[in-house]
């Protein structure tokens, strides 16, 4: 069990040369971590395009679409692995970028510690939003209304037409500016993300994709992507390991069902099911260290009020995901911030008030499974060779 005495153990430990500082207590608390102003120092930057599909057309044309999209920071001292960042629904890559009140999110802190990092934004989303499927625009409270982000990512309530509320001691940045910068970040699809096996096996392959390309490396999701994650992982032996904040769904072998979850509604029973898999290929999720972090004001009952209930059941599915994870002999742990003693975060951690705190519980993990190592630094994307992708011919002028 990952406890907070086992953290700060371990952070003591990875924190030699970190840009954070602490107070004298036993305990690191919000206020006594500074933020570094110091000049990030990088190797290089740049991004691009990885996985896709190219149609041929009728007519002669070609469509290359369905691929997805990453910024890449690399750190002048980089650490071996990478960390790759892959967004949740109805976001794009900004997720880990600056956080709504301005300060510095896992973009900025990462590579001040020397970690190199690539942002993803998936397929149909964001700058990787050029495809032929068709969507039909938002289906679920989460992404339908803004009232509905706002219960989902549990900044507080707001049931419509009743005015919004903020939980009592919540992490988030509450402000004017924040507020209107939290919501103008919210990305629709610009096609279909189907709730199926084959859509989830495609993701899988073109996140493969992405690692072919830059090598081993350490794979982080957020929300709705965590579905996503287990199928990158089960799919290139590049991914060394798996940090999931807050997964929407996790994967479980066909052979080994878990134990029913009860929904209050039909709604969520359609969004909330496990994602099944051979368990051949599930193994893989047993071969490489997870961490799944909750944050706070989770319910313990059944709710109706849709934004509600998937948490209390995400959180419940991670439980016995993984317990049946270290059952097959594999490395996987939950840590429920409260329970830590670090209170009032909401649905994405990363990005609150206290996101130093929240970098540090990771820092710690990281370097307690000898993930942090700088053997051999990351350098960056290598370049791609691939045969044209259109019927180019020569011709003299």
């Amino acid at each position: 069990m990952f406890t907070r005495r086992g953290f700060l153990a371990a952070f003591s430990a990875a924190a030699a040369g970190f840009s954070v500082s602490f107070s004298s207590a036993a305990a690191p608390k919000a206020n006594a971590l500074a933020a570094d102003t110091a000049p990030i120092s990088l190797r290089t930057m740049g991004s691009f395009f990885f996985g896709g599909t190219v149609a041929k057309l009728e007519n002669g044309e070609t469509f290359h679409g369905d691929h997805g999209y990453a910024q890449y920071y690399i750190a002048a001292n980089s650490r071996s692995l990478p960390i790759v960042m892959w967004h949740g629904i109805g976001q794009s890559g900004k997720t880990y970028e600056s956080t709504p009140d301005g300060r510095e999110g896992y973009q900025a802190l990462l590579p001040r510690h020397d970690w190199s990092v690539y942002i993803v934004d998936q397929p149909r989303r964001g700058r990787a939003g050029y495809t032929m499927a068709k969507s039909e625009g938002p289906t679920i409270p989460t992404t339908a209304r803004e009232s509905g982000v706002w219960s989902a990512f549990r900044n507080g309530d707001w049931k419509a037409p009743e005015a919004p509320t903020i939980y009592s001691g919540s992490q988030f940045p509450l402000s004017g500016a924040a507020v209107d910068q939290f919501f103008r970040q919210q990305t629709p699809d610009t096609g279909e993300e189907p709730l199926t096996a084959e859509y989830r096996a495609f993701i899988g392959r073109t996140g493969a994709a992405l690692f072919d390309r830059i090598g081993d490396g350490i794979l982080m999701t957020h929300s709705n992507s965590g579905q996503y994650g287990w199928e990158i992982a089960m799919a290139s032996p590049h991914v060394k390991a798996v940090v999931a904040y807050e997964p929407g769904a996790c994967a479980f072998p066909e052979e080994e069902p878990p134990a029913p979850v009860e929904a209050a509604t039909e709604l969520v029973a359609s969004r909330m099911f496990p994602r099944m898999v051979p368990m051949q290929k599930w193994q893989a999720l047993t071969k490489v260290p997870i961490l799944i972090v909750f944050g706070d004001y989770i319910k313990d009952k059944p709710s109706e009020v849709f934004n509600e209930d998937v948490w209390r059941i995400a959180r419940e599915r991670a439980r016995q995901f993984v317990e049946l994870v270290n059952r097959h002999g594999g490395d996987a742990t939950l840590v429920e911030l409260p329970k830590l003693g670090i209170r009032g975060n909401t649905h994405a951690a990363f990005a609150d008030r206290n996101n130093l705190e929240v970098l540090a519980q990771l820092e710690g993990w990281l370097h307690e499974k000898g993930l942090d190592g700088r053997a051999s630094p990351h350098l960056g994307p290598k370049p791609v060779e691939m045969p044209m992708t259109i019927p180019l011919e020569t011709r003299e002028n």
